[in-house]
């Protein structure tokens, strides 16, 4: 992480070699609560904990190059090509592992954020690997990112890009920001003004850049991940209610237990370093095409009528928890509707299930609920509240 004021860096991993080899790895869920995603339960084509897994995806693009007619069999239908997708996603976690110890619930986050278009805000301390994470499943994905160092004297303008007068034409022209790429890393966002928090709402929204009236299109996919670290208050600028609830996941990363911790110090005490993501073997095992086809795949995930009501009845439950001042918005409940329908679809299925939604309810829907200020000081927690609803709600049979 930088620490000159208002540093951009962007790399595109097609040309990035780097791995590191730092992380950590969350401890397992309590019983009591709901578990935060995790690696999915094995599908049809791979296991997620197979080294067969970690394999590169195949490559699509010459197969459909060639007839079906010259092959002498049939094209592959949109179920064969969802498949592939799959086991190419589900070799990306192996992948990540390889330069950050533990972390399979946040790498499955993030990939289901990818699958369904939306944003993630990452919550923890410095040194849990919340950067290097990012990077390596760039590096995995085979995705263009960009990297920007958030600060007080950030302007909206080095974030999105702005006119340059070029002396040579007499004109203005665009010089594009940090903005354009596919993932792009807002490292500790809550340490810029609101100014320049709200100059990503557009382009978290509306996959565009709005510049002197003029609208540009972001590339695909478009992902942001957010950090921010939830001990350190001073000199910050809390994200507003509206923009928190722009992003799809609030994923927290813990400080690893001792069996982690001891693994990163193995592999720092073997040479790995954690800028050289190369070094460590991480290679491209999946890319656009895969994330474009199964998202395609999640519309065909069916979602019964009762599932449905349960979201709704979640979702209308935290309104009305006496500790919540500020409960789910429909918007809320529509993702995790989306988010269970990519969990449900990583896990081998085409269905969307009641587990799947108790899931994803916790990363889905902490960031968007507001306790009272007498909550707050009675030590109640957003999961807490979450944990409470889900135990009341009843569970469609």
């Amino acid at each position: 992480m930088s620490d000159q004021p208002g540093t951009v860096e962007t790399e595109a991993d097609a040309d990035v070699d780097p791995a590191g080899v730092e992380g950590s790895a969350a401890p397992p869920p309590e019983p009591s609560t709901p578990p935060e995603p995790s690696t999915p339960p094995p599908a049809p084509t791979a296991a997620a904990d197979e080294p067969a897994a970690a394999s590169a995806a195949p490559d699509e693009e010459a197969a459909a190059s060639a007839p079906p007619e010259e092959e002498g069999r049939p094209a592959a239908g949109p179920d064969e090509d969802g498949e592939r997708a799959r086991a190419a996603l589900m070799a990306v976690r192996a992948e990540v592992g390889k330069a950050v110890v533990g972390q399979e619930a946040a790498v499955t986050g993030l990939v289901i954020a990818l699958l369904c278009r939306g944003h993630v805000l990452v919550e923890g301390v410095p040194g849990v690997a919340k950067t290097l994470l990012v990077r390596a499943l760039a590096a995995a994905l085979r995705l263009e990112s960009s990297r920007v160092q958030f600060t007080p004297d950030l302007m909206p303008g080095d974030v999105t890009g702005s006119l340059v007068y070029d002396a040579r034409t007499a004109e203005f022209t665009f010089r594009e920001g940090p903005v354009f790429t596919q993932l792009l890393l807002a490292d500790e966002i809550n340490r810029t003004p609101p100014k320049t928090q709200a100059s990503l709402l557009e382009a978290m929204e509306e996959r565009q850049v709005t510049v002197e009236g003029r609208p540009r299109r972001l590339p695909e996919p478009f992902v942001v991940v957010a950090t921010q670290n939830p001990v350190e208050y001073e000199g910050t600028y809390p994200l507003p209610e509206a923009q928190l609830d722009r992003f799809l996941l609030k994923l927290r990363m813990p400080l690893p237990p001792r069996e982690a911790e001891l693994e990163v110090l193995a592999r720092h005490a073997g040479g790995f370093d954690p800028r050289d993501l190369g070094a460590a073997g991480v290679r491209a095992v999946a890319g656009p095409e895969d994330l474009a086809v199964a998202t395609a795949a999640l519309r065909r995930v069916a979602v019964s009528p009762a599932v449905l009501g349960y979201v709704v009845d979640l979702a209308r439950a935290t309104r009305s928890a006496p500790s919540v001042s500020l409960g789910v918005s429909p918007r809320g409940a529509t993702a995790l509707l989306a988010t269970s329908r990519a969990w449900a679809w990583l896990s081998g299925r085409d269905f969307v299930t009641p587990d799947d939604v108790k899931a994803l309810a916790r990363p889905t829907l902490r960031h968007r609920l507001q306790l009272r200020p007498e909550a707050e000081l009675e030590g109640v927690s957003v999961d807490a509240v979450l944990e409470t609803v889900l135990a009341t709600v009843p569970v469609p049979r």
